[in-house]
């Protein structure tokens, strides 16, 4: 059976790639983009491999995809990512004019809606996709992260 092109089989991989950030010991988060249902750029956290707070998941995903479109604004694209943006990268999601951002949980302390990010006027978002498999997998993470300490 051929697996449908929907909100859930992006976040699934999306998850992957938060998989891929848990295993080389990042925050567990991933993002990718999308584009007439073909994945254009894949991306995980990466701030302690680069030592750069700013190496977000979404991050990474948004210049890869510009790189691959060849120019900064993603019109027309879906950002899928495991946990609502932060401020920061809902800053930058903005600038890149996305279309669509799919979340799977929410992160009620320092995410873009709670911080009171605005995002471009053209731009939609919606969370709760696969909302519990990422949080547990962030839970993990952290739970996993505080008995080594």
């Amino acid at each position: 059976m051929i697996q449908p092109f929907d909100d859930t089989y992006f976040m699934k991989k999306a998850l992957q790639e938060a998989e891929t950030a848990y295993e080389k010991g990042e925050i567990p988060i991933g993002a990718v983009v999308v584009v007439n249902n073909q994945i254009i750029a894949r991306a995980h956290n990466l701030t302690e491999t680069l030592n750069d707070v700013t190496a977000h998941a979404e991050m990474q995903a948004i210049t890869a995809a510009a790189n691959y479109l060849g120019g900064k604004y993603l019109i027309d694209c879906t950002l899928y990512v495991t946990i609502e943006p932060c401020q920061m990268c809902g800053g930058a999601l903005f600038w890149s004019q996305i279309s669509r951002i799919v979340y799977g949980a929410r992160d009620e302390q320092r995410g873009c809606i709670n911080m009171g990010t605005k995002l471009h006027p053209k731009t939609t978002m919606e969370g709760g996709v696969l909302a519990k498999e990422t949080s547990a997998l962030l839970k993990r993470f952290f739970i996993e992260k505080r008995n080594l300490n």
